[in-house]
């Protein structure tokens, strides 16, 4: 078994709980790390009989942001298993496809931090679709996705946070708010690093979406016309400000992907300074 776990679950213990998720059927013959994400660590883990599926441990030593939870910046609130939980089930009480969580193992009687089996979707990144050659592929694709983020969009309540929030709790103060309270703590943190946002420090301070810089002219796939286009903008803003620090921290703290780190905080540099031209 090749098996690179040792700073999480030991061996046996992960094929243990393998076995009890998902019985005896199920060997691990291999399980190999995952790069990308920033908050989690990911494993893809192989079995025998050709079933896959996903470890998700969050370790919070291990978080590229753990200075902000300690803080309880915005941060703190995507961050913890007890989130990743209850969003997996509001999607799946409002019918929106995401892929399953099998088992959520938070009790930390042999472990510090919690850790869970996901479900492992083969396939390709989104970019692979939009240059795709065939256009109806192309159509199908984007159309399912459109559908998808159209049922979001109809969710809607007069109070804004991550789902279990909502059930009896109202969160205080305005979203568009504490976005920009948090604009700000981003901006403290580049201007110590990027001269451009230094030298322009009072220009954005005084102005005032992620899927519309995401996904560029496919937007149109996923355009709500319903929305406030200035709150829009303002939250457009807000992003590129939060992933020009957030790239720089990235940068700053190890991440594996040091040209993505650099790439990410010099675009929204660009993009951000555009507000103020």
């Amino acid at each position: 078994m090749n098996v690179d776990v040792s700073c999480h679950l030991a061996p046996l213990a992960l094929q243990e709980y393998i076995g009890q998720v998902f019985g005896s059927s199920c060997v691990v013959s291999g399980v190999s790390r995952m790069h990308g994400g920033a908050q989690k660590v990911v494993y893809k883990v192989n079995c025998t009989n050709g079933f896959s599926c996903v470890l998700y441990v969050w370790d919070l030593p291990m978080n590229f942001f753990q200075q902000e939870i300690e803080q309880n910046t915005i941060n703190a609130g995507s961050y913890g298993s007890g989130l990743f939980a209850s969003s997996n089930r509001f999607l799946k009480e409002h019918s929106i496809r995401t892929p399953a969580l099998y088992d959520l193992n938070n009790e930390r009687m042999d472990y510090t931090f919690d850790y869970a089996l996901v479900e492992y979707i083969d396939g390709q990144k989104a970019e692979a679709y939009f240059s795709h050659p065939d256009p109806e592929v192309k159509e199908h694709v984007l159309q399912q996705v459109g559908t998808l983020v159209t049922a979001m969009h109809n969710i809607k309540r007069n109070t804004f946070g991550a789902p279990e929030q909502h059930r009896n709790v109202r969160k205080p103060g305005q979203c568009h708010l504490v976005l920009q309270d948090n604009a700000k703590q981003q901006l403290a943190y580049a201007v110590q690093y990027i001269d451009l946002i230094n030298t322009n420090i009072e220009k954005l301070l005084d102005k005032h979406s992620f899927l519309e810089f995401r996904l560029g002219e496919y937007y149109r796939y996923l355009k709500n016309d319903s929305l406030d286009p200035d709150r829009m903008r303002f939250y457009r803003f807000h992003h590129h400000i939060a992933l020009i620090s957030a790239g720089l921290k990235l940068l700053h703290r190890g991440f594996p992907d040091q040209q993505f780190s650099r790439n990410l905080s010099r675009y929204h540099t660009e993009l951000a300074m555009r507000y103020i031209e």
